[in-house]
């Protein structure tokens, strides 16, 4: 069975059955259907997954009289979704992202090593409230 690429579709796409099989395999024959129709129905015959719109305008162009009723002919058919296109980031996301990373890995490192390295004294200007105020 053939399969197509889905990531082009647009609307709703569901899997072939033996149902729709046999519908649309009688539709290819159906010399009271258009050409384009009857071709459009040869064409779906041998997809794995079958876009909605062109098998209901081949169910409604057919006799009612022989067509199968809607819900025989979707009856154990599943709904084939397909995934969006990642959404691509801006330059400024990047790198913006970039630097956040580097900033957590040396914050990382920082913490690795926090044991080894020396610690820097941080002299503050003024010690207390008293000695800003000059008492």
């Amino acid at each position: 069975m053939a399969s197509t690429d889905n990531s082009n579709r647009v609307g709703l796409v569901i899997s072939n059955t033996d149902s729709i099989r046999v519908f649309l395999s009688g539709a290819s024959n159906d010399t009271t259907l258009s050409p384009e129709l009857r071709q459009s129905s040869s064409d779906l015959l041998t997809q794995s997954d079958v876009p909605y719109e062109p098998l209901r305008a081949i169910w409604i162009a057919s006799d009612p009289s022989t067509r199968p009723e809607l819900t025989q002919l979707f009856s154990g058919t599943s709904f084939i979704f397909s995934s969006p296109k990642p959404r691509e980031k801006s330059e400024e996301l990047k790198a913006r992202l970039k630097k956040l990373q580097d900033l957590a890995e040396r914050k990382a490192y920082q913490e690795l090593v926090k044991d080894i390295t020396p610690k820097e004294v941080v002299q503050e200007p003024f010690s207390s409230y008293k000695d800003q105020l000059g008492f």
